[in-house]
């Protein structure tokens, strides 16, 4: 079976073009996010999976919780997901959907988790640098976590800059060792 983003790319990409050339980017984040958390839910996921659940059931049954987070093309997007029983995969679509949203707004999400809180003057220097080295705005999250005992680590797409203090340990044992 081909892997689910191979199957979900060409999904997010008419979502996509769809919401680009109604200028509704934001408006289909909002109703893919909708979509993807029904279809993630495990009691949907059990009428996903039966193969005895009517098709056109199983739609109306999805249109009914999605309710009026859903315009007339969300609709037909679920409609069109169900008879092609791709309603499994519509967290990868609305993954996939984002990542072309934040290519086309010039804009990623960073997080970065320090050992303790950062002042609103290092998360705004934060902020600029990463500005600065990925020619976009960011948009940055921060968590705590008190094991890596200073530093941080941040995360933004498949980059990971890791700048703790046990980041370092591990990578001077490292060159010991070896």
């Amino acid at each position: 079976m081909a892997e689910k983003s191979t199957i979900a790319r060409p999904y997010a990409q008419a979502a996509f073009s769809l919401a680009e050339s109604r200028g509704e980017l934001k408006k289909w984040s909002e109703m893919l996010q909708c979509i993807a958390v029904v279809a993630s839910d495990p009691t949907m996921q059990g009428l996903l999976d039966n193969p005895n659940i009517d098709g056109d059931r199983l739609i109306e049954l999805f249109l009914d919780i999605c309710g009026e987070k859903l315009d007339t093309h969300g609709q037909n997007f679920v409609r069109v997901l169900a008879e092609n029983k791709r309603l499994v995969i519509a967290p990868e679509i609305a993954e996939l959907y984002e990542r072309k949203r934040a290519d086309a707004e010039k804009t990623v999400e960073a997080e970065v988790t320090s050992a303790f809180p950062l002042s609103e003057a290092q998360k705004a220097q934060l902020v600029a640098a990463l500005e600065k080295r990925f020619g976009r705005d960011v948009t940055l999250s921060c968590n705590i976590d008190e094991s890596i005992i200073g530093g941080a680590i941040v995360r933004t797409g498949d980059l990971v800059i890791d700048a703790s203090v046990t980041g370092q340990l591990e990578k001077l044992a490292n060159t010991l060792i070896h």
